[in-house]
Protein backbone atom coordinates (compact mmCIF):
# COMPACT_ATOMS: atom_id res chain seq x y z
CA UNK A 1 0.00 0.00 0.00
CA UNK A 2 1.74 3.37 -0.70
CA UNK A 3 2.01 5.74 2.00
CA UNK A 4 1.99 9.72 2.00
CA UNK A 5 3.39 11.83 4.28
CA UNK A 6 2.78 15.46 4.87
CA UNK A 7 6.05 17.47 6.94
CA UNK A 8 6.26 20.92 8.53
CA UNK A 9 8.63 22.57 10.67
CA UNK A 10 7.63 25.62 13.25
CA UNK A 11 9.55 27.19 16.22
CA UNK A 12 7.06 26.78 18.76
CA UNK A 13 6.25 23.20 21.05
CA UNK A 14 3.11 24.27 22.16
CA UNK A 15 2.16 25.55 18.27
CA UNK A 16 3.43 22.14 16.90
CA UNK A 17 1.27 20.09 19.22
CA UNK A 18 -1.59 22.16 18.50
CA UNK A 19 -1.06 21.45 14.53
CA UNK A 20 -0.20 18.11 15.27
CA UNK A 21 -3.99 18.00 17.20
CA UNK A 22 -5.79 19.93 14.18
CA UNK A 23 -4.32 17.46 11.61
CA UNK A 24 -6.31 14.53 13.62
CA UNK A 25 -9.04 15.94 12.39
CA UNK A 26 -8.52 16.31 8.45
CA UNK A 27 -10.16 14.49 5.75
CA UNK A 28 -8.70 11.94 4.46
CA UNK A 29 -7.43 11.23 8.17
CA UNK A 30 -4.06 10.38 8.78
CA UNK A 31 -3.24 7.02 10.19
CA UNK A 32 -1.18 8.89 12.52
CA UNK A 33 0.52 12.00 13.44
CA UNK A 34 4.11 12.80 15.35
CA UNK A 35 5.04 15.72 16.74
CA UNK A 36 9.46 15.83 17.03
CA UNK A 37 12.62 18.22 18.34
CA UNK A 38 15.05 18.60 15.88
CA UNK A 39 18.19 17.33 16.69
CA UNK A 40 20.04 20.23 15.04
CA UNK A 41 20.16 22.77 17.61
CA UNK A 42 17.75 24.88 15.56
CA UNK A 43 15.00 25.48 18.11
CA UNK A 44 12.61 23.96 15.80
CA UNK A 45 10.10 21.01 16.37
CA UNK A 46 8.99 19.07 12.83
CA UNK A 47 5.09 17.64 12.35
CA UNK A 48 4.59 15.30 10.28
CA UNK A 49 1.42 12.98 9.14
CA UNK A 50 1.15 9.77 7.57
CA UNK A 51 -1.87 8.79 5.09
CA UNK A 52 -3.01 6.30 3.16
CA UNK A 53 -4.81 8.52 0.98
CA UNK A 54 -3.20 11.82 -0.92
CA UNK A 55 -3.75 14.56 1.91
CA UNK A 56 -5.65 17.76 1.04
CA UNK A 57 -2.97 20.41 -0.23
CA UNK A 58 -5.76 23.40 0.38
CA UNK A 59 -5.88 21.90 3.82
CA UNK A 60 -2.25 21.78 4.50
CA UNK A 61 -1.48 25.21 3.13
CA UNK A 62 -4.48 26.27 5.57
CA UNK A 63 -3.11 24.40 8.57
CA UNK A 64 0.10 25.91 8.25
CA UNK A 65 -0.59 29.70 7.91
CA UNK A 66 -2.91 29.21 10.77
CA UNK A 67 -0.51 27.52 13.02
CA UNK A 68 2.74 29.65 11.78
CA UNK A 69 4.26 26.48 10.45
CA UNK A 70 6.03 26.43 6.67
CA UNK A 71 4.45 24.98 3.83
CA UNK A 72 3.94 21.29 4.32
CA UNK A 73 6.10 18.97 2.17
CA UNK A 74 3.93 16.22 0.80
CA UNK A 75 5.93 13.25 -0.09
CA UNK A 76 4.72 9.55 -1.62
CA UNK A 77 6.52 6.42 -0.08
CA UNK A 78 6.27 3.28 -2.15
CA UNK A 79 4.97 -0.08 -0.88
CA UNK A 80 8.07 -1.40 1.44
CA UNK A 81 8.65 -3.84 3.57
CA UNK A 82 10.23 -2.01 6.33
CA UNK A 83 11.06 -5.13 8.30
CA UNK A 84 12.84 -6.77 5.36
CA UNK A 85 15.06 -3.61 4.45
CA UNK A 86 15.90 -3.10 8.24
CA UNK A 87 16.84 -6.34 8.36
CA UNK A 88 19.16 -5.18 5.62
CA UNK A 89 20.94 -2.67 6.64
CA UNK A 90 21.52 -2.87 10.11
CA UNK A 91 24.59 -4.64 10.06
CA UNK A 92 26.07 -5.80 13.12
CA UNK A 93 27.75 -2.94 15.15
CA UNK A 94 30.58 -3.08 17.40
CA UNK A 95 31.22 -1.22 20.16
CA UNK A 96 34.50 -1.75 22.46
CA UNK A 97 33.93 -5.47 23.77
CA UNK A 98 30.29 -5.51 23.30
CA UNK A 99 28.63 -6.07 19.61
CA UNK A 100 24.99 -5.09 18.64
CA UNK A 101 23.01 -7.48 16.57
CA UNK A 102 19.25 -8.43 14.98
CA UNK A 103 18.70 -11.47 14.91
CA UNK A 104 18.96 -11.98 11.83
CA UNK A 105 22.66 -11.95 12.32
CA UNK A 106 23.16 -14.34 14.82
CA UNK A 107 25.50 -16.43 13.39
CA UNK A 108 27.97 -13.71 13.22
CA UNK A 109 28.62 -13.37 16.58
CA UNK A 110 31.93 -14.00 17.39
CA UNK A 111 33.65 -15.79 20.56
CA UNK A 112 34.44 -13.56 23.11
CA UNK A 113 31.71 -10.62 22.28
CA UNK A 114 29.14 -9.62 24.49
CA UNK A 115 26.26 -9.49 22.62
CA UNK A 116 23.32 -7.11 22.94
CA UNK A 117 20.36 -8.59 20.10
CA UNK A 118 17.90 -5.71 18.99
CA UNK A 119 15.46 -6.90 16.72
CA UNK A 120 14.77 -5.11 13.31
CA UNK A 121 11.26 -4.32 14.17
CA UNK A 122 12.36 -2.77 17.56
CA UNK A 123 15.45 -1.03 15.78
CA UNK A 124 15.57 2.66 17.69
CA UNK A 125 18.55 2.41 19.36
CA UNK A 126 20.63 -0.42 18.12
CA UNK A 127 23.94 1.21 18.38
CA UNK A 128 24.34 2.34 14.40
CA UNK A 129 23.24 6.12 16.11
CA UNK A 130 26.12 7.61 17.06
CA UNK A 131 24.77 8.21 20.82
CA UNK A 132 23.73 4.96 21.12
CA UNK A 133 27.37 4.02 19.90
CA UNK A 134 29.55 6.33 22.03
CA UNK A 135 27.65 5.32 25.54
CA UNK A 136 28.08 1.75 24.77
CA UNK A 137 31.67 2.49 24.45
CA UNK A 138 31.98 4.65 27.35
CA UNK A 139 30.68 1.73 29.30
CA UNK A 140 33.08 -0.81 27.98
CA UNK A 141 35.79 1.74 29.33
CA UNK A 142 34.74 2.48 32.46
CA UNK A 143 34.72 -1.29 32.79
CA UNK A 144 37.94 -2.02 31.32
CA UNK A 145 39.68 0.81 33.80
CA UNK A 146 38.49 -1.32 36.41
CA UNK A 147 35.06 0.68 37.38
CA UNK A 148 31.92 -1.98 38.46
CA UNK A 149 28.52 -0.72 38.86
CA UNK A 150 26.93 -2.26 41.78
CA UNK A 151 23.83 -0.05 41.36
CA UNK A 152 22.58 1.44 37.45
CA UNK A 153 19.86 2.69 35.66
CA UNK A 154 19.39 4.08 32.76
CA UNK A 155 16.80 6.82 32.11
CA UNK A 156 15.47 7.32 29.04
CA UNK A 157 16.22 4.01 28.26
CA UNK A 158 14.74 2.80 24.48
CA UNK A 159 15.53 -0.11 23.59
CA UNK A 160 16.82 -0.60 26.85
CA UNK A 161 20.27 -1.65 25.39
CA UNK A 162 22.34 0.54 27.52
CA UNK A 163 20.95 -1.25 30.45
CA UNK A 164 21.34 -4.80 29.33
CA UNK A 165 24.85 -3.86 28.12
CA UNK A 166 25.41 -3.35 31.80
CA UNK A 167 23.29 -6.46 32.86
CA UNK A 168 25.59 -8.36 30.87
CA UNK A 169 29.04 -7.43 32.40
CA UNK A 170 27.89 -6.91 35.98
CA UNK A 171 25.70 -8.92 38.72
CA UNK A 172 23.20 -6.87 39.94
CA UNK A 173 20.05 -5.39 38.44
CA UNK A 174 19.82 -2.35 36.55
CA UNK A 175 16.67 0.15 36.52
CA UNK A 176 15.98 1.05 33.31
CA UNK A 177 12.65 3.89 32.81
CA UNK A 178 11.21 5.57 30.03
CA UNK A 179 8.57 8.35 29.51
CA UNK A 180 6.69 6.10 26.61
CA UNK A 181 4.50 3.31 27.22
CA UNK A 182 5.19 1.88 24.35
CA UNK A 183 9.48 2.51 24.91
CA UNK A 184 8.97 0.41 27.85
CA UNK A 185 7.14 -2.31 26.13
CA UNK A 186 10.11 -2.73 23.72
CA UNK A 187 12.66 -2.59 26.19
CA UNK A 188 10.58 -4.95 28.41
CA UNK A 189 10.67 -7.60 24.82
CA UNK A 190 14.29 -6.66 23.93
CA UNK A 191 15.05 -8.11 28.10
CA UNK A 192 13.04 -11.52 27.00
CA UNK A 193 14.69 -11.41 23.70
CA UNK A 194 18.35 -11.30 25.19
CA UNK A 195 17.56 -13.72 28.55
CA UNK A 196 17.57 -10.64 30.85
CA UNK A 197 14.44 -11.24 32.70
CA UNK A 198 14.80 -10.28 36.22
CA UNK A 199 18.28 -8.66 35.47
CA UNK A 200 16.95 -5.72 33.94
CA UNK A 201 13.92 -3.86 35.39
CA UNK A 202 11.71 -1.75 33.25
CA UNK A 203 9.77 1.19 34.41
CA UNK A 204 7.51 4.20 33.02
CA UNK A 205 8.75 7.35 34.54
CA UNK A 206 10.00 10.69 33.29
CA UNK A 207 13.26 11.24 35.00
CA UNK A 208 13.30 9.91 37.63
CA UNK A 209 10.41 10.39 39.18
CA UNK A 210 9.52 7.01 40.27
CA UNK A 211 9.40 5.16 43.80
CA UNK A 212 11.27 2.52 42.17
CA UNK A 213 14.19 4.93 41.66
CA UNK A 214 13.91 6.58 44.55
CA UNK A 215 14.40 3.39 46.68
CA UNK A 216 17.45 2.59 44.42
CA UNK A 217 18.97 5.47 45.13
CA UNK A 218 22.42 6.31 45.13
CA UNK A 219 23.42 5.01 41.70
CA UNK A 220 27.09 4.47 41.10
CA UNK A 221 26.12 4.47 37.45
CA UNK A 222 23.14 6.43 35.27
CA UNK A 223 22.85 6.25 31.71
CA UNK A 224 21.30 9.42 30.13
CA UNK A 225 20.63 9.20 26.22
CA UNK A 226 18.46 11.79 25.42
CA UNK A 227 18.44 15.13 24.33
CA UNK A 228 20.21 18.16 25.24
CA UNK A 229 17.36 20.10 27.02
CA UNK A 230 15.95 17.19 29.26
CA UNK A 231 19.86 16.36 30.37
CA UNK A 232 19.97 20.07 31.55
CA UNK A 233 16.82 19.67 33.47
CA UNK A 234 17.90 16.79 35.12
CA UNK A 235 21.28 17.79 35.96
CA UNK A 236 20.04 18.96 39.59
CA UNK A 237 18.22 15.29 40.11
CA UNK A 238 21.52 13.72 38.79
CA UNK A 239 23.35 15.39 41.15
CA UNK A 240 21.32 13.94 44.06
CA UNK A 241 20.83 10.40 42.43
CA UNK A 242 24.00 9.46 41.94
CA UNK A 243 27.13 8.69 44.86
CA UNK A 244 29.94 10.53 45.68
CA UNK A 245 32.48 9.29 43.07
CA UNK A 246 29.90 7.89 40.75
CA UNK A 247 29.41 8.27 36.92
CA UNK A 248 26.84 9.35 34.80
CA UNK A 249 27.19 8.53 30.84
CA UNK A 250 25.45 11.36 28.78
CA UNK A 251 24.54 11.83 25.60
CA UNK A 252 21.57 12.89 23.01
CA UNK A 253 23.83 15.97 22.39
CA UNK A 254 25.04 17.42 19.31
CA UNK A 255 28.95 18.48 19.36
CA UNK A 256 28.37 22.35 19.44
CA UNK A 257 26.13 21.36 22.62
CA UNK A 258 28.62 19.24 24.71
CA UNK A 259 30.04 22.58 26.70
CA UNK A 260 26.52 23.43 27.52
CA UNK A 261 25.04 20.39 29.15
CA UNK A 262 28.50 20.16 30.52
CA UNK A 263 27.98 23.25 31.96
CA UNK A 264 24.94 22.31 33.86
CA UNK A 265 26.33 19.17 35.26
CA UNK A 266 29.61 20.82 36.77
CA UNK A 267 26.92 23.41 39.06
CA UNK A 268 25.34 20.01 39.83
CA UNK A 269 28.68 18.62 41.41
CA UNK A 270 30.08 16.54 38.15
CA UNK A 271 33.40 16.82 36.48
CA UNK A 272 34.06 15.55 33.11
CA UNK A 273 35.76 12.40 33.21
CA UNK A 274 35.84 11.11 29.43
CA UNK A 275 34.18 12.82 26.05
CA UNK A 276 34.29 11.05 22.88
CA UNK A 277 32.62 12.76 19.67
CA UNK A 278 31.43 10.36 16.89
CA UNK A 279 30.50 12.51 14.04
CA UNK A 280 27.59 15.03 14.75
CA UNK A 281 27.00 13.87 18.37
CA UNK A 282 29.25 14.16 21.53
CA UNK A 283 28.80 11.30 24.56
CA UNK A 284 30.08 12.57 27.58
CA UNK A 285 31.32 10.87 31.22
CA UNK A 286 30.95 13.03 34.26
CA UNK A 287 31.94 12.10 37.83
CA UNK A 288 30.12 12.95 40.50
CA UNK A 289 32.70 14.71 42.80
Amino acid sequence: MTTFTAITTLGSEASAYALSEAMENMDPEPTGVGVFEMEDGSGLWEVGGYFVEAPDDVELTLLAQAFGAKAFVVSELPEIDWVAKVKRDLSPVEAGRFLVYGSHDAAKLPEGRIGLLIDAAMAFGTGHHGTTLGCLRALDRLDSAGFRGKNVADIGCGTAVLAMGAAKIWPEPVLASDIDAIAVEVAEANVTANGLDGRVICLEATGFDHPDLHEAAPFDLVFANILMGPLISLAPDMGRMVVQGGFAILSGLLVEQAETVLAAYTAAGFKLHTREDIGDWATLTVKRT
